[in-house]
């Protein structure tokens, strides 16, 4: 198994939008990929509540069945399709893949 963890920093203001208001766009719009990649057993999205520093806005967390699965995730169509506006909502991305 495959865990696949995002943390996104978002811009204060993006698509005519406010962060807060782009956080739940972003939730949404990620969360909505359930149920349609094959080998996508799991994914979740949390908004943080902290606000610190250190903190990311956005966190995602997902399992995917092999590496195989991740690669097939990371190519298909309704992942393609969300990338644009993701990007454009961010100004920082880390990412953590790793086997269980």
């Amino acid at each position: 198994m495959i865990k696949h963890v995002l943390f996104l920093r978002l811009k204060e203001s993006a698509h005519g939008n406010d962060k807060a208001t782009n956080a739940r766009l972003v939730k949404e719009t990620l969360e909505s990929l359930n149920g349609k990649i094959p080998g996508l057993l799991k994914l979740e999205v949390g908004i943080d509540f902290s606000a610190t520093e250190d903190s990311s806005d956005i966190a995602l967390y997902s399992e995917l069945a092999d590496r195989e699965a991740l690669d097939l995730y990371q190519a298909h169509p309704a992942h393609m399709a969300i990338k644009p506006f993701v990007a454009e909502t961010k100004f920082e991305r880390r990412v953590v893949d790793y086997e269980v």
